[in-house]
Protein backbone atom coordinates (compact mmCIF):
# COMPACT_ATOMS: atom_id res chain seq x y z
CA UNK A 1 0.00 0.00 0.00
CA UNK A 2 1.52 3.02 -1.44
CA UNK A 3 -0.03 5.53 1.27
CA UNK A 4 1.30 3.68 4.11
CA UNK A 5 4.90 3.00 2.62
CA UNK A 6 4.95 7.08 2.42
CA UNK A 7 3.58 7.68 5.82
CA UNK A 8 6.09 4.69 7.74
CA UNK A 9 8.68 6.24 5.08
CA UNK A 10 8.87 9.35 7.46
CA UNK A 11 11.33 10.13 10.71
CA UNK A 12 10.39 7.96 14.05
CA UNK A 13 7.13 6.24 14.88
CA UNK A 14 3.83 7.32 13.42
CA UNK A 15 2.30 5.50 16.36
CA UNK A 16 4.73 5.50 18.77
CA UNK A 17 6.75 2.42 20.22
CA UNK A 18 4.85 1.63 23.61
CA UNK A 19 1.64 -0.86 23.32
CA UNK A 20 -1.75 0.13 23.36
CA UNK A 21 -3.52 0.52 26.67
CA UNK A 22 -6.48 -1.70 25.72
CA UNK A 23 -3.84 -4.41 24.34
CA UNK A 24 -1.76 -4.30 27.54
CA UNK A 25 -5.22 -4.88 29.58
CA UNK A 26 -6.86 -7.43 27.24
CA UNK A 27 -3.64 -9.62 26.77
CA UNK A 28 -4.03 -10.50 30.37
CA UNK A 29 -6.30 -13.46 29.37
CA UNK A 30 -3.75 -14.57 26.84
CA UNK A 31 -2.37 -18.37 27.87
CA UNK A 32 1.67 -18.00 28.46
CA UNK A 33 3.35 -18.64 25.43
CA UNK A 34 0.45 -18.29 23.02
CA UNK A 35 0.67 -18.18 19.16
CA UNK A 36 -0.94 -14.79 18.01
CA UNK A 37 -1.46 -12.97 15.08
CA UNK A 38 -1.29 -9.10 14.87
CA UNK A 39 -2.66 -8.03 11.38
CA UNK A 40 -2.23 -4.26 10.49
CA UNK A 41 0.85 -4.06 12.98
CA UNK A 42 2.50 -1.53 10.90
CA UNK A 43 4.97 -0.47 12.53
CA UNK A 44 5.70 -2.84 15.22
CA UNK A 45 4.68 -1.24 18.13
CA UNK A 46 1.96 -3.83 19.13
CA UNK A 47 3.80 -6.70 17.92
CA UNK A 48 6.70 -6.83 19.29
CA UNK A 49 5.56 -5.83 22.74
CA UNK A 50 3.65 -9.21 22.61
CA UNK A 51 6.88 -10.72 21.79
CA UNK A 52 8.61 -8.98 24.66
CA UNK A 53 5.76 -10.84 26.88
CA UNK A 54 7.07 -13.81 25.80
CA UNK A 55 4.37 -14.89 23.15
CA UNK A 56 5.30 -16.32 19.46
CA UNK A 57 3.71 -13.62 17.29
CA UNK A 58 3.27 -13.22 13.85
CA UNK A 59 2.63 -9.67 12.37
CA UNK A 60 1.45 -8.81 8.85
CA UNK A 61 0.83 -5.66 7.36
CA UNK A 62 0.64 -4.68 3.65
CA UNK A 63 3.07 -2.24 4.20
CA UNK A 64 7.13 -3.47 3.24
CA UNK A 65 8.69 -0.26 4.84
CA UNK A 66 6.24 -0.66 8.54
CA UNK A 67 7.40 -4.21 8.69
CA UNK A 68 11.22 -3.15 7.89
CA UNK A 69 10.87 -1.12 11.01
CA UNK A 70 9.13 -3.51 12.94
CA UNK A 71 11.56 -6.26 12.73
CA UNK A 72 14.17 -2.74 13.27
CA UNK A 73 12.19 -2.38 16.42
CA UNK A 74 11.91 -5.77 17.36
CA UNK A 75 16.17 -6.20 16.96
CA UNK A 76 16.20 -2.91 19.48
CA UNK A 77 14.07 -4.75 21.86
CA UNK A 78 15.66 -8.30 22.18
CA UNK A 79 13.00 -10.20 20.79
CA UNK A 80 11.56 -12.15 18.07
CA UNK A 81 9.11 -11.07 15.30
CA UNK A 82 7.58 -12.87 12.27
CA UNK A 83 6.36 -10.76 9.74
CA UNK A 84 4.82 -11.31 6.75
CA UNK A 85 3.75 -8.58 3.58
CA UNK A 86 0.02 -9.56 2.68
CA UNK A 87 -3.44 -8.03 1.90
CA UNK A 88 -6.20 -8.46 4.45
CA UNK A 89 -8.55 -8.10 1.43
CA UNK A 90 -7.39 -11.46 0.24
CA UNK A 91 -5.51 -13.11 2.73
CA UNK A 92 -6.49 -15.47 5.25
CA UNK A 93 -4.10 -17.63 8.24
CA UNK A 94 -4.04 -21.18 8.37
CA UNK A 95 -8.03 -22.16 10.20
CA UNK A 96 -7.95 -22.94 14.43
CA UNK A 97 -3.81 -22.06 14.15
CA UNK A 98 -3.79 -18.97 16.34
CA UNK A 99 -4.24 -18.38 19.96
CA UNK A 100 -5.38 -15.01 19.42
CA UNK A 101 -5.51 -12.38 17.50
CA UNK A 102 -5.23 -8.50 17.62
CA UNK A 103 -6.64 -6.12 15.57
CA UNK A 104 -5.61 -2.65 16.88
CA UNK A 105 -6.80 0.26 14.67
CA UNK A 106 -7.40 -1.88 11.39
CA UNK A 107 -9.88 0.06 9.48
CA UNK A 108 -10.66 -1.96 6.42
CA UNK A 109 -13.70 -1.04 4.34
CA UNK A 110 -17.36 -2.51 5.00
CA UNK A 111 -16.25 -4.16 1.18
CA UNK A 112 -13.87 -6.09 2.50
CA UNK A 113 -14.05 -6.12 6.01
CA UNK A 114 -17.16 -8.71 6.67
CA UNK A 115 -14.45 -11.43 4.61
CA UNK A 116 -11.47 -10.80 6.21
CA UNK A 117 -12.99 -10.53 9.72
CA UNK A 118 -14.43 -13.58 9.47
CA UNK A 119 -10.97 -15.51 8.18
CA UNK A 120 -9.57 -14.16 11.30
CA UNK A 121 -11.98 -15.55 13.29
CA UNK A 122 -11.49 -18.75 11.94
CA UNK A 123 -7.96 -18.57 12.46
CA UNK A 124 -8.22 -18.94 16.08
CA UNK A 125 -8.12 -21.61 17.86
CA UNK A 126 -11.25 -23.01 19.83
CA UNK A 127 -11.22 -20.67 23.11
CA UNK A 128 -8.93 -18.83 21.33
CA UNK A 129 -8.92 -14.72 21.90
CA UNK A 130 -9.59 -12.15 19.55
CA UNK A 131 -9.05 -8.86 21.21
CA UNK A 132 -9.89 -5.50 18.81
CA UNK A 133 -10.21 -1.49 19.17
CA UNK A 134 -11.04 1.04 16.53
CA UNK A 135 -12.66 4.13 15.95
CA UNK A 136 -16.01 4.19 16.42
CA UNK A 137 -18.36 6.69 13.76
CA UNK A 138 -18.54 9.26 16.41
CA UNK A 139 -14.84 9.87 16.11
CA UNK A 140 -15.41 12.14 13.02
CA UNK A 141 -16.24 14.46 16.06
CA UNK A 142 -12.71 14.29 16.82
CA UNK A 143 -9.44 15.04 15.36
CA UNK A 144 -6.70 12.55 17.32
CA UNK A 145 -6.55 10.16 14.29
CA UNK A 146 -8.17 7.86 12.00
CA UNK A 147 -9.95 7.64 8.89
CA UNK A 148 -12.46 10.40 8.03
CA UNK A 149 -14.66 7.75 6.40
CA UNK A 150 -17.06 6.19 8.20
CA UNK A 151 -17.97 3.41 6.64
CA UNK A 152 -14.34 2.36 7.63
CA UNK A 153 -15.48 2.97 11.38
CA UNK A 154 -16.92 0.27 13.68
CA UNK A 155 -19.41 -0.22 16.32
CA UNK A 156 -19.60 -2.36 18.86
CA UNK A 157 -23.10 -4.09 17.40
CA UNK A 158 -21.46 -3.82 13.98
CA UNK A 159 -18.67 -5.93 15.15
CA UNK A 160 -20.85 -8.24 17.28
CA UNK A 161 -22.96 -8.95 14.34
CA UNK A 162 -19.87 -9.76 11.90
CA UNK A 163 -18.95 -12.58 14.42
CA UNK A 164 -21.57 -14.22 15.49
CA UNK A 165 -21.43 -17.93 15.56
CA UNK A 166 -17.91 -17.58 15.84
CA UNK A 167 -16.81 -16.00 19.16
CA UNK A 168 -18.41 -15.26 22.09
CA UNK A 169 -18.52 -11.32 22.76
CA UNK A 170 -16.92 -11.13 26.80
CA UNK A 171 -16.97 -7.03 26.00
CA UNK A 172 -18.67 -4.78 23.31
CA UNK A 173 -17.80 -0.86 24.49
CA UNK A 174 -17.71 2.08 22.99
CA UNK A 175 -16.70 5.66 24.57
CA UNK A 176 -14.25 8.17 25.03
CA UNK A 177 -10.71 7.44 25.80
CA UNK A 178 -7.33 9.58 25.70
CA UNK A 179 -5.23 8.48 23.00
CA UNK A 180 -0.88 9.29 23.07
CA UNK A 181 0.32 6.90 20.46
CA UNK A 182 2.81 8.78 18.85
CA UNK A 183 1.69 11.51 16.33
CA UNK A 184 -0.77 9.44 14.70
CA UNK A 185 -2.97 9.57 17.60
CA UNK A 186 -3.08 12.19 20.61
CA UNK A 187 -6.08 12.91 22.23
CA UNK A 188 -9.37 13.21 23.20
CA UNK A 189 -10.99 10.04 21.06
CA UNK A 190 -14.11 8.58 20.29
CA UNK A 191 -13.43 4.33 20.50
CA UNK A 192 -14.64 0.89 20.53
CA UNK A 193 -13.32 -1.98 22.18
CA UNK A 194 -14.43 -5.42 21.52
CA UNK A 195 -13.36 -8.47 23.06
CA UNK A 196 -14.10 -11.95 21.88
CA UNK A 197 -13.57 -15.44 22.40
CA UNK A 198 -13.70 -18.20 19.81
CA UNK A 199 -16.47 -20.70 20.37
Amino acid sequence: MQMWDQRFSEAGFKYGTEPNAFLQEAAQRLAPASELLVPGDGEGRNGVWLASQGHAVTSVDSSRVGLQKAQALAAEKGVSLCTALVDLADWSPQPASMDGVVLIYVHLPSAIRRRAHLALAQGLKPGGWLILEAFHPLQLQHHSGGPKDGDMLYTPEQLSAEFEGLLQPVLAWHGETVLAEGPGHQGLAHVTRWLGQSI
